[in-house]
């Protein structure tokens, strides 16, 4: 699950032309450590939604990748 979610984050990130991470910290913030728009949410949240059958943005807004573990989790 968080290899997907990082290969996932990866491609968003290539399409702006920003370095792939190597890895993610539960601890990192989509918008702030991740470099994330709300553009770019809305297309994780397609691609989360399309891989793992879950719209992990439902309950409300997400803004670490512990919060999308914990939400794929359920």
């Amino acid at each position: 699950m968080e290899q997907k979610v990082l290969e996932i984050i990866n491609n968003i990130r290539a399409a702006k032309e920003l370095v792939p991470v190597t890895e993610l910290h539960t601890e990192d913030n989509l918008r702030d450590d991740l470099g994330l728009t709300s553009f770019d949410l809305a297309e994780l949240t397609v691609n989360i939604e399309d891989e793992f059958d879950i719209d992990i943005f439902e309950d409300g807004l997400i803004n670490t990748v512990g919060e999308i573990y914990v939400k794929l989790q359920k």
